[in-house]
Formats: structure tokens, C-alpha cells, sequence
């Protein structure tokens, strides 16, 4: 069979289908020809670097699988400093190394919350350790009892006058910090999120940075109990990550180790709000959300593109006159559920574009004093971490159903993707409690429209509520749906008349929270709907942008059509109920949907050969750029320790005395 040939590129014939330029469309993947360069290099220098490989995670156990990280942690350290890695490039190389550890929270959440909350001469003190990596953070917040509702958490920091320091202390069980990552057994520092007291009044949560171990021999400092909180799921994934349990017991630190940028303790004991706002807090936030999109569209491509490739190279039925069998992504049923999820990952990487500049946006007026974005970038970050962390997850997953029975080995690469990305769905915000900030949002948005008060942002939308109650959508033929302009206007009908029937319900109670609490499903289906109308507004500002190479801006067209159409589809209820379309206009977006799946077809595998993965990430057996699967699945499955030996460990206590009728003498 051809298919058995090594060095023989099997998905040659799909490539030389393409319609486009596949590497302008690396160009427009990437975000710039700098950052393709970037990406390039440093995938392939963690690529061949042998420190590096991953293939053996899956059977190690969780004492080799943590050191093995430790190993690769510092190799990286080490070859971030011989070459004198820029912060991106750093940033990428973390990347591609493809291993969730402790640096992760030392760079995406210790040094930020200190840069966020911390005063200048903070910053000053702080930064350069932590720069250096002469100090490791973590990120102390969450605690066993409490998670989502920060405002519930028990750690107390109790200023004693006398000595001029905080004394933080766990006064439960439920106190102890429960799940950073990095805490368990790396850290030397935390940023901790404690209930600041002082001359017996309680001022709320505020952050203090606190050593953990001795930067000598690494032990618990006095008064600290630290450890791992044990086992996560699947094998590999995210236990290669050392989520921690901190407990005090009456610790000390200084006065200035309080995070002291919004909010301070005067040396005489007296709380004092500073000149910067505390909304400032929520620039953090904007950044860190931010960040958890843009690894949605990169986890969401990873999944797509293993199942895209595996998908061409697989054949099943349809045989004729003893000639080839139909290939798997050839079929209808694998199209409509393949092509919508490669339709999102283009989405959600644009949509995370978009938050990046929006992110800037918001920084360079909070510096300017100007506050007026900052609640709607809030409200519309929380949404958009929900809907793209919930959709990749589900996406993965599906890609793995995609896959077949193959799919289940941990060769093919997606349980370990699926169990490494799926606690996104609750770092960082839980995805349904976030859905309900972003209702709470919408609701006052419309509860404040007769007031003059204009809606800003992704609410603009809702200035034009009076005639979105009352459109009605014009498309006549199938083709029709491919305008933007008809897409927009359907999305923003049905999420304006989905939060003006909330609201309207809403009105209905005396006790407005207790509505709240009653409607809460209904509320969430409405900030839903508003978050996917930002999604695709946003994939249909990009296209209005000048998108360079034969072919790339159609291709986009395209997805951008199957993101939008796809999601009519699946939540046709809501356009229906809310009348902003008619069943004979929903069968004829149906009608086009499939036309566009037909029209991706010729491009999937350079669509997925834009996102630049090399084998080494991608981690995947299925996934492999030459499509040379099934010689590789077979030669993966010898490496197994099962396989080490003929006759299995145990044959003759077990097996032979149940074989020989002997189980009586055998000693079970």
C-alpha cells in the first residue's frame, strides 16, 4: 500500500488543491510577517532540541512526569539566556515547549498582578527578582470553600501596629489555599489574596506578596504548611503541574509587602484609599482574559488540524469495482461537524486579535484618567472567555469523535489536549458565573436606554434597540445569507430582543436579585447570543481590512460564513422564537451552509497547514504533516512498557492457574 511508504508526503494530492496562498494565510494567522518569523523560528528550535521531547509523557508516572518538567523548565531558562531571547520570543519558546508549569504562573500571573497592584518602589524591588527568576510566584487566590466569589475568601492579614507587619493566618479548613499552580512544591513567593483587618474593621480582600520557602534550602518558612493537592485528570496533561494547598499559622510579613497601588495601611494602622482608582484591578483582568481567548483559537487549530489531516487519510466504505474507499472527510456528517469547528478557531483568533488591541485601548485610558470603557471591556472579556474556553473544550472532544476509535489512543494527541485544556472552562472565572456578569451587564445597558445614556462598545448595538425590535430580515434566496450586512443585523435582532424579553421579565419581580436568581438560565442564553454577535462582528471587521495573497480573503469569507451560519443553525430556537427570521429563511441558510462546506472541502488541509504546527506540537500521530499514520500508530504501540515483554508480568500467578483449573493453589 502507498500509504505504508516513508518519506512520502500522502496529503500531497489535497495541498496541490488549494485556492489560496497558503502563506500569505500563515502570514494572517500569525497576525503580522514578524510574528510568523517568530513563530517559525522558535517552533523549530524547540522542535529539534531533544530536552524537549514530549512523546513519553502519557507513561510516566507523576513523580518522572513532574521532575521531567522541572528538567525542561530550566533547559528552557537556560536557552532563553545563551541565545538572549527577547520577551516574545521567550514567550513562544514557552509555547511550543507545550507543558503546563510553574512558569506559567510566575509570567501569566505573579509578575502581572504585582506590575498591575503594585506601587513604584514595589515594582522596583520585585520586578528584577522576579524577572531574573531569583525569586518564583505564584498566584494565591482561590481557597478550598470559596472560588468564584472572591469577596467569601477566610485567609485573614491582620495589621499589628506594634511591630509594623501583617499577620496572615488560616482560620478554617475551608481557608487554605487550594489549586495555584506553581504552589505545590516550586514557588519561593505568592501574590496572597487575604481579608485585610486593621484596628478590628474588615476592608475587604487585597494582595500581599509573601515568601513560602527559604531561598536556601527551599523548606516551608515557619508557620506555612505546603503541598500538592494530588492527581488530576487523564495521563500526562495537567499533572505535570504542581497545584498547590498553603495554610498559615500566624505568619509575619512587613507592612510594605501589601500591594499597596490602590489601596494602603499607614504605619499608624489606618486604611487609606489612594488617588488610583480601584478599577485598575480590572486592567489585570482584561489582560489575563485576553490571553486565555487567544489560547483558545491556538487549542481549538491544534484539535481541528489533527482531525483534518487524519480525516483525509482515512477511507471507509464506498468502495467500487475493487478501487479506493470513500475518504472519511468526503462525507456530509463529517464536514458539518469538522468544518464549523476550523470555521472557529479563525473566529476566535481574530475575536483575541481584537482583545489585544482592546486590552491597549483600555490601558492607555486608564493612564488618561478616562474610566468610560473599562465596566464594557470588562463585562465583554468575561463573556468572551466563557464562550471560547466552553466551545474549544466541547471542540476538542468532538475532534476526538472525529478521529474514530483512534482517536482514544493517547498517540493521536487529543485526550491529553482535552485534558490539559479543559480546566479553562473554570480558571480564571468559572464560564457560567461569568455569563451571568456579562447578563448583569446587558440588563443595565437596557435599563438605562430612555435615559439618554448612549451604550458603548460591543453594546452599541442597543442604541438602535427600537428598530431591532421591529426589523424584519430580507433575505429571499439562499445566497443572500452570504451578505455581512444581513448576518449582522440577524445576530444583533436576536440579541437585542433576547435581553429586552429578559429585562421585560425581569421588571415582573419585586425583588429585582431574586428575578435575577429565577430568570438565571434564561439570562445566560442572552449574554450568549450577545457574545457570539461579538464574535462574528468581529471576524466581519477583519475581512474589511486589506488581507494580501491570491485567494486568502475569500477563504475567510467562507469560514467567516460557516462561523456565522453554523451558529443560526445550532441556536435556530432563539432567531425563531424571537421572530427574527422565518422557518423558510432558516431552511435557506441551511440550504447555504452545506453549499460552503462543499466550497471548503478543496482547502482544508492548507486552511489547517496555515497555522504553522509543527509535529513536535501538534503531538500527534494522526496529526502528521506527511499523513503517514498507520506505519506510525503500529511502530507507537511497541514503545508501550506493556510490550516489554512477550509473556506479561504476572502469568504465572494469575493467568496460568485460571487457564490450568489450579485457582484453589494459586496464591491470590
Amino acid at each position: 500500500m502507498e500509504i505504508e511508504m516513508e518519506g512520502v508526503d500522502h496529503l500531497a494530492s489535497e495541498r496541490s488543491k488549494a485556492q489560496f496562498d497558503v502563506e500569505e494565510m500563515k502570514v494572517v494567522w500569525a497576525g503580522s510577517r514578524h510574528a510568523l518569523e517568530v513563530s517559525d523560528r522558535i517552533s523549530r528550535l524547540v522542535a529539534s532540541d531533544p530536552a524537549f521531547q514530549k512523546d513519553n509523557r502519557s507513561r510516566l508516572s507523576r513523580k518522572e512526569l513532574f521532575k521531567n518538567t522541572l528538567k525542561k523548565a530550566a533547559h528552557a531558562w537556560k536557552r532563553i539566556i545563551e541565545l538572549r531571547l527577547s520577551e516574545e520570543e521567550s514567550s513562544r519558546l514557552r509555547f511550543y515547549v507545550d507543558e503546563p508549569a510553574f512558569t506559567d504562573l510566575h509570567w501569566g500571573m505573579f509578575v502581572p498582578a504585582i506590575k498591575g497592584q503594585g506601587t513604584e518602589e514595589q515594582l522596583q524591588k520585585w520586578l528584577p527578582l522576579a524577572y531574573k527568576m531569583q525569586i518564583i510566584g505564584c498566584y494565591a487566590q482561590t481557597e478550598l470553600g470559596h472560588g468564584s466569589n472572591v469577596q467569601g475568601l477566610e485567609t485573614t492579614a491582620t495589621f499589628d501596629p506594634q511591630t509594623d507587619e501583617f499577620i496572615l493566618h488560616s482560620p478554617t479548613l475551608t481557608s487554605s489555599k487550594w489549586w495555584p499552580g506553581g504552589l505545590g512544591k516550586v514557588s519561593t513567593h505568592a501574590v496572597v489574596y487575604a481579608r485585610l483587618i486593621t484596628d478590628g474593621q474588615d476592608y475587604g480582600v487585597n494582595g500581599f506578596i509573601v515568601q513560602l520557602r527559604s531561598l536556601d534550602d527551599h523548606l516551608p518558612l515557619p508557620g506555612i504548611t505546603v503541598g500538592d493537592i494530588g492527581m488530576k485528570f487523564g495521563s500526562g496533561a495537567y499533572n505535570t503541574m504542581d497545584n498547590g494547598v498553603l495554610r498559615f499559622d500566624h505568619v509575619r510579613i512587613p507592612r510594605d509587602q501589601m500591594l499597596m497601588r490602590v489601596s494602603q495601611v499607614t504605619r499608624e494602622g489606618n486604611f487609606v484609599q489612594s488617588n488610583v482608582p480601584r478599577q485598575l484591578v480590572y486592567g489585570t483582568m482584561v489582560y489575563v482574559r485576553q490571553t486565555i481567548v487567544a489560547d483558545a483559537s491556538c487549542a481549538l487549530s491544534r484539535a481541528v488540524c489533527i482531525a483534518t489531516r487524519y480525516s483525509a487519510i482515512r477511507r471507509q466504505f464506498g468502495s467500487q469495482n475493487g478501487g479506493d474507499e470513500t475518504q472519511v472527510i468526503d462525507y456530509k456528517t463529517q464536514q458539518s461537524r469538522l468544518f464549523p469547528l476550523l470555521a472557529s478557531a479563525y473566529a476566535f483568533r481574530f475575536v483575541g486579535e481584537w482583545l489585544k488591541w482592546l486590552y491597549t485601548d483600555v490601558t492607555q485610558r486608564l493612564q488618561a484618567n478616562d474610566f468610560s470603557t473599562l465596566p464594557e471591556a470588562h463585562a465583554c472579556t468575561a463573556g468572551l472567555k466563557s464562550l471560547t474556553t466552553s466551545a474549544t473544550a466541547d471542540g476538542i472532544e468532538e475532534c476526538r469523535k472525529l478521529c474514530g476509535g483512534h482517536g482514544y489512543l493517547c498517540s493521536s494527541g487529543l485526550p491529553e489536549l482535552f485534558a490539559v485544556y479543559i480546566p479553562a472552562c473554570t480558571y480564571e472565572g468559572d464560564n457560567i458565573v461569568l455569563l451571568l456578569q456579562v447578563a448583569r451587564s446587558l440588563m443595565k445597558t437596557v435599563s438605562q436606554l430612555g435615559s439618554g445614556k448612549k451604550p458603548v462598545g460591543t453594546t452599541a448595538y442597543m442604541g438602535r434597540v427600537e428598530q431591532l425590535m421591529q426589523c424584519h430580515c430580507a433575505v429571499q434566496r439562499a445566497e443572500d445569507w452570504l451578505k455581512p450586512s444581513v448576518i449582522l443585523e440577524a445576530f444583533e435582532a436576536r440579541s437585542a430582543r433576547m435581553s429586552v424579553a429578559c429585562a421585560q421579565s425581569l421588571a415582573n419581580f419585586a425583588n429585582p436579585e431574586e428575578g435575577f436568581l429565577e430568570l438565571s438560565a434564561d439570562l445566560i442564553e442572552a449574554a450568549v447570543a450577545h457574545c457570539q454577535l461579538i464574535v462574528v462582528s468581529k471576524f466581519i471587521e477583519k475581512l474589511q481590512q486589506d488581507i494580501p495573497g491570491k485567494g486568502v480573503k475569500e477563504q475567510l469569507e467562507i469560514l467567516c460564513n460557516i462561523y456565522a451560519l453554523f451558529l443560526l443553525h445550532k441556536h435556530l430556537g432563539d432567531f425563531l422564537k424571537t421572530g427574527c427570521i422565518s422557518p423558510k429563511q432558516a431552511s435557506l441558510a441551511n440550504d447555504q451552509l452545506r453549499s460552503l462546506y462543499s466550497q471548503v472541502r478543496p482547502n482544508a488541509i492548507a486552511l489547517v497547514d496555515a497555522f504553522n504546527y509543527t509535529d513536535h506540537f501538534l503531538g500527534s500521530v494522526l496529526g502528521r504533516y506527511d499523513g503517514n499514520v498507520y506505519p506510525k500508530l503500529y511502530e507507537e504501540a511497541w514503545k508501550d512498557p506493556l510490550n516489554d515483554s512477550v509473556v506479561p508480568d504476572g502469568y504465572q500467578e494469575y493467568i496460568r492457574p485460571m487457564l490450568k483449573q489450579q485457582l484453589r493453589n494459586a496464591r491470590l
